[in-house]
């Protein structure tokens, strides 16, 4: 029965990181790929990467939620709202024109990605919370597979569906999607917490201690080194294939099913051989 509760609060989180995902990797896939075929610069196509700006600096709000969320229906609630004004904007968006209203859609799109972040913080800190030190590997494997699920989806089988029923059919069903995967949250009354003691709620000046501690930066170093290669290369490789004449079907099954494939089954892997051999040893 303990296994069986695991498991759903597994799947549960899973539902959450993909549905944060898809969407954002949507935007993230199509609307490069658009400007490059209407013949925007490559410098423009790189500054639209500042959308995903709210989830760099999401870490300046966190503390707000921290200190407002003490028991389980707290992070609820903080998941749900987010995740409802997630929805809303998307569905906000389908009803705008990508030519004439390209930047109300990036400001949309900026606000959404906000309500995303604020989610993403909120089902972190229920995901720390809620499972024992064991079996955080394996809830961060449900976190990588729900990222590369959602970039599966939302950067593969989206764009391939995008061709058919276009910029304002599609939406609304992502918008519909974001939604019913908060059903496993809804419905799962198996997970728990031991409520904090409000002197352990995070303070503005604990970012600051984050920041100021010096072991902090040597793990700061490794992650941004890490992720400004793969990112970095990521933001230019769909209008890069554009130019080497792929279509966006051949970039979607390319990137955003094949490649994105290989990922979520070795972040499964990943997450066994983290829990094998520890951190340390794994990286």
């Amino acid at each position: 029965m303990i296994q069986k509760d695991k498991t759903y609060n597994l799947a549960t989180f899973f539902c959450l990181y993909i549905a944060q995902t898809i969407p954002m990797s949507f935007f993230s896939t199509v609307i490069p790929v658009m400007m490059r075929q209407e013949n925007f610069s490559l410098s423009a196509i790189g500054l639209l990467q500042l959308i995903k700006l709210p989830w760099i600096l999401k870490f300046l709000w966190s503390p707000l939620i921290d200190r407002h969320a003490v028991t389980t229906g707290d992070y609820k609630r903080w998941i749900f709202s987010s995740e409802l004004m997630y929805a809303s904007l998307i569905f906000a968006v389908a009803f705008l024109d990508f030519h004439t209203d390209f930047y109300t859609i990036v400001a949309l799109i900026i606000v959404s990605f906000v309500a995303s972040a604020t989610q993403d913080i909120a089902t972190d800190a229920l995901a720390v919370l809620a499972f024992s030190r064991k079996d955080k590997s394996m809830v961060n494997s449900m976190q990588s597979m729900g990222s590369f699920g959602g970039s599966m989806i939302g950067g593969g089988v989206l764009l391939l569906l995008f061709k058919q029923i276009g910029w304002n059919g599609l939406l609304p069903c992502v918008a519909l999607f974001v939604i019913i995967a908060l059903l496993p949250l809804f419905f799962n009354k198996g997970i728990h917490i031991q409520p904090k003691d409000s002197h352990e709620r995070a303070k503005k000046a604990d970012v600051f201690y984050f920041f100021a501690r010096r072991s902090i930066w040597k793990q700061i170093g490794f992650l941004f080194l890490y992720y400004s290669g793969l990112i970095g290369t990521l933001a230019m490789l769909k209008p890069w294939l554009v130019d080497l004449g792929y279509d966006m079907k051949e970039i979607g099954v390319m990137s955003g099913v094949a490649g994105t494939f290989v990922g979520f089954l070795s972040s499964f892997a990943g997450g066994m051989i983290v829990r094998r051999i520890g951190r340390f040893r794994a990286r």
